[in-house]
């Protein structure tokens, strides 16, 4: 799956290469690193909530100190999201 998702970003990269001597080129870049970033985030946050999920399954009496760390690891993964968007409008 992640050979396909990398060659597909591969394609579409090599199409906007000439799109990109273009005025704009900005926007076509800022959209893709927006996008990276949404995806990657949006998985990375699945996969925390499920770890979370799974740990109180098997220590119910650790769930408080499970779900406050999962909502910072949540936040954290969040904010690398924002960041992305806050630098594609700085370029922009």
């Amino acid at each position: 799956m992640f050979g396909k998702m990398f060659v597909l970003a591969f394609v579409l990269m090599a199409f906007a290469i000439p799109s990109m001597a273009a005025d704009g080129g900005i926007v076509l870049t800022s959209a893709f690193s927006m996008a990276i970033a949404s995806g990657l985030c949006a998985l990375g946050q699945g996969k925390a909530i499920a770890g979370a999920v799974e740990a109180i399954a098997r220590n119910p009496g650790a769930a408080t100190a499970i779900r406050g760390l999962g909502l910072l690891g949540i936040v954290f993964i969040e904010s690398l999201a924002l960041f992305t968007l806050v630098i594609v409008f700085a370029k922009g």
